[in-house]
């Protein structure tokens, strides 16, 4: 199983997914793009509250009031509607249907979007006069060069925010996230590092589970680094939010090859143990074949989503196809886990080891179920909402699984006394008798 993990962390390096643009956006207007595809898409943004502000900067004022050049802003659900309109309208009728309308024939443009009852999402388009007629032999090649700051208004009611409504708050909540890290590790780092040196059957269990977490802790310092500086200019650490993204899968990555190691005799090949040793774990080619076709599977699954869904910064979307079968493949995993667990508990007589059993359940089960439950949850809750409640829930939700698995590993009247019993029957242990050390 090392060579396992080892392959899991190469693929996350050779596919570390981009950074994705901020809302400082700068680019060009380019009227061949704009006549392609109706108006040249620009960007979109959650607007909320009342004096949002859309501000606009261009250089070539002439090329722009030559062109005619407007930019039109759509909400969401009408552009949707116009999508999926079969009325079959004009170039022109889509545009004219815009709810906002902005003339460049300035330097700055500023343009105020009030009076908003709930947040909402705004995309902004570019047209000119060559978009929708004009000739295309005497179509100008020259693009405008542009700068566009998207703000929502602050607490004071300033245009000053440069968080949409679906980001805000993730400041706030990878600050506090970063905090209780900080807290944690002062007050029980000394004593995890002691449990580490002094070895036993829990030491490569707590080493694993210690990178892990340490990773999810380098991922919420990255996150909040690249929304601290997001917060002041847009655009925020692109590096960073990558960093952040690649230290999420790799926990994702350490955390099911942990829990694959315990679990594999429970479960996937549990039918050809002997009732006396039910949990002894099995290296034989069929077990580690299924333990790495499940790795390399999730971490495809979780770099598919990155690149099709490079918007978000964590892997807790679920708008992709690679996002639904990531679901589907926790539940599946999750069944199968507490399916094998229920059978070696209803015929455990030791009330010590069923304690252990249904401890490690609770994790392991609390782990890769959190993200379809709350994919679920999050439908009663605003659009906009709903990446955040998913992110924060499941970021949360796996923190306390991991404290249950700390607690159980550490706990000398659990693991310890368990795999005391029986020193073959828990995997990842180190045998009393041969002092035999598990293999990564």
């Amino acid at each position: 199983m090392g060579g396992l993990r080892l392959l899991a962390v190469a693929l996350t390096c050779c596919w570390w997914p981009q950074g994705s643009q901020g809302k400082t956006l700068r680019g060009s207007f380019n009227s061949a793009a704009a006549r392609e595809a109706q108006g040249q898409s620009i960007g979109h943004f959650e607007f909320h509250g009342d004096h949002a502000l859309l501000c606009v900067r261009i250089n070539n004022i002439a090329v722009a009031v030559g062109k005619e050049a407007k930019l039109y802003l759509f909400q969401a659900q009408e552009w949707l509607k116009l999508q999926e309109n079969n009325h079959g309208y004009s170039c022109s009728e889509k545009l004219s249907k815009a709810q906002l309308t902005m003339t460049m024939n300035q330097t700055e443009h500023n343009l105020t979007v009030s009076q908003i009852p709930s947040p909402q999402a705004w995309h902004v388009f570019y047209a000119d006069k060559y978009t929708c007629g004009g000739d295309a032999e005497t179509l100008q090649v020259d693009d405008i060069p542009f700068e566009m700051v998207l703000l929502n208004p602050d607490a004071e009611g300033n245009p000053l925010d440069h968080f949409s409504a679906r980001e805000s708050g993730l400041h706030e909540f990878f600050f506090l996230l970063v905090l209780m890290y900080f807290v944690i590790a002062c007050i029980y780092a000394q004593s995890l590092w002691q449990a580490l040196k002094k070895g036993g059957p829990m030491h490569m269990i707590l080493k694993v589970l210690t990178t892990a977490l340490l990773l999810q802790a380098g991922s919420a310092l990255a996150n909040y680094i690249h929304f601290s500086r997001y917060s002041k200019d847009g655009i925020g650490v692109p590096f960073m939010g990558s960093l952040a993204e690649f230290f999420d899968i790799a926990s994702q990555i350490q955390m099911l090859y942990l829990l694959l190691s315990l679990c594999m005799g429970w479960t996937i090949v549990r039918m050809k143990k002997s009732q006396s040793r039910p949990l002894q774990w099995d290296s034989t080619p069929a077990s580690t074949g299924i333990a790495v076709f499940i790795v390399i599977t999730q971490s495809i699954l979780l770099l598919w989503e990155q690149f099709e869904d490079a918007s978000h910064h964590s892997s807790h979307s679920h708008h992709s196809l690679a996002g639904i079968l990531l679901i589907v493949l926790r539940i599946c995993l999750a069944l199968s886990l507490g399916f094998g667990l229920y059978q070696i508990i209803t015929v455990e007589r030791s009330s010590l080891k069923r304690e252990f059993y249904i401890t490690f359940a609770k994790g392991c089960i609390l782990w890769f179920l959190c993200h379809p439950s709350l994919a679920c949850i999050s439908v009663i809750f605003s659009d906009y909402q709903r990446d955040k409640v998913i992110t924060i829930g499941v970021i949360l939700c796996q923190s306390v699984s991991m404290v249950i698995l700390y607690r159980l590993f550490l706990s000398h009247s659990l693991y310890w006394e368990v795999s005391s019993l029986s020193s073959v029957t828990l995997p990842l242990t180190i045998s009393s008798a041969h002092k035999s050390r598990p293999h990564f």
